[in-house]
């Protein structure tokens, strides 16, 4: 059974920084992409960045290119998302997800239907 499970998060104030982690396991991390995802009350879940677990290839959603940093540790089934210069609209739990391997479609790797393992989420809270 696949697994992924994140942590870090935290507050901070705007401005500030946080890493988020995500380690995978339960079948070969290769061949499939890995994705952060973050909710707000009453919204959909937005894809916010996203990397292949082979090849490397990464995407961000605009709100956050030149701020966030997706990178993985592909010997330890781990991915990671260092969160720079913060901004209150950044608040929201944020979901590590992967799909299945081979099920990472492309033009939709920030898209939430392609995804099919969820963590439980961690939060985000940035101050004002």
């Amino acid at each position: 059974q696949v697994l992924v499970q994140e942590s870090g998060g935290g507050s901070v104030q705007a401005g500030g920084s946080l890493r988020l982690s995500c380690r995978m396991s339960g079948d070969a991390y290769s061949g499939r992409c890995m994705g952060w995802f973050r909710q707000t009350p009453g919204n959909q879940r937005e894809g916010v960045a996203a990397i292949r677990t082979t090849g490397g290839a990464i995407h961000y959603a605009d709100s956050v290119k030149g701020r966030f940093t997706i990178s993985q540790d592909s010997a330890r089934n781990t991915m990671l998302l260092e969160m720079n210069s913060l901004k209150p609209e950044d608040s929201g739990m944020y979901y590590c997800a992967t799909t299945t391997r081979s099920g990472c479609v492309v033009r939709s790797e920030l898209s939430h239907h392609v995804y099919r393992f969820w963590g439980q989420g961690t939060q985000v809270t940035v101050a004002s």
